[in-house]
């Protein structure tokens, strides 16, 4: 019997997808045959009401697991984000930060731990300036030292920055990582620089992301910081779900 309600909610879905992407097959229909079919399904809902009650589940599942695809499709899609490792990394950890954020400094050091360790893992900065416009200048900066090929030591100097970050912290980061700082200054302001932000803001919305930290490893979210350990786990779940 479950095997037969389930071939049959299958069946049910299927309708419904059919009548919805095909409505001019429906209408070329006579009226007689329409009033058949819809007396037929309104005949079935009073009948099978804990069936009709599953389609409505699973039909919702997918549409949630499918926004979920789609919004993982726009965080992968990171060209011109920041990032840490090589770039043909076998696993991907992406991180939503802010450079004013305390619980971003504090998973800073287990992160930099882990691409030790793990020489085939690279981390993608996802810019997110919420807290502070400091934080916009700061991630600005962060993405035009990438485009110098320089972020790694611009990253580490404002994530180990005592403090609130201001003018001074960006500047010694700068300074530090041996930017160019007229080229620093004119790619934070173009156009580029705005896409990727702009990109990072509708990859947050999409997966629902409010603040900071927020990591995406495989396609698991996880919002706020964990430990070493914890990044170790899912890096290790992600590798066994691609064997």
């Amino acid at each position: 019997m479950p095997r037969f309600i389930s071939r049959l909610t299958a069946q049910i879905i299927f309708f419904f997808c059919f009548i919805s992407s095909a409505p001019t097959a429906f209408a070329d229909l006579s009226d007689a045959d329409k009033s058949e079919i819809k007396s037929i399904i309104k005949e079935f809902i009073k009948e099978n009401p804990i069936i009709i009650r599953d389609v409505l589940t699973q039909l919702a599942t997918t549409e949630q697991a499918q926004r979920k695809l789609a919004a993982l499709a726009l965080v992968k899609n990171d060209d011109g984000d920041p990032e840490i490792g090589p770039s043909d990394a076998a696993i991907t950890i992406y991180e939503f930060s802010d450079y004013n954020c305390g619980y971003c400094k504090r998973i800073f050091n287990d992160l930099q731990a882990v691409l030790a360790e793990q020489p085939d893992v690279r981390l993608v900065v996802k810019e997110f300036p919420i807290l502070a416009e400091t934080s916009v200048l700061a991630a600005k900066a962060a993405i035009a030292a990438h485009r110098q090929g320089k972020f790694r030591q611009f990253h580490i100097s404002m994530m180990t920055w005592r403090g609130k970050i201001d003018g001074d912290a960006i500047d010694a980061a700068v300074q530090k990582a041996g930017l160019d700082k007229n080229r620093l200054l004119k790619d934070m302001e173009d156009e580029l620089t705005a896409a990727i932000l702009s990109k990072t803001r509708a990859a947050a919305a999409a997966l629902e992301v409010r603040g900071t930290p927020a990591l995406i490893i495989g396609e698991t979210i996880i919002p706020g910081a964990i430990s070493k350990n914890e990044i170790l786990d899912l890096i290790n779940q992600t590798r066994a779900a691609k064997n």
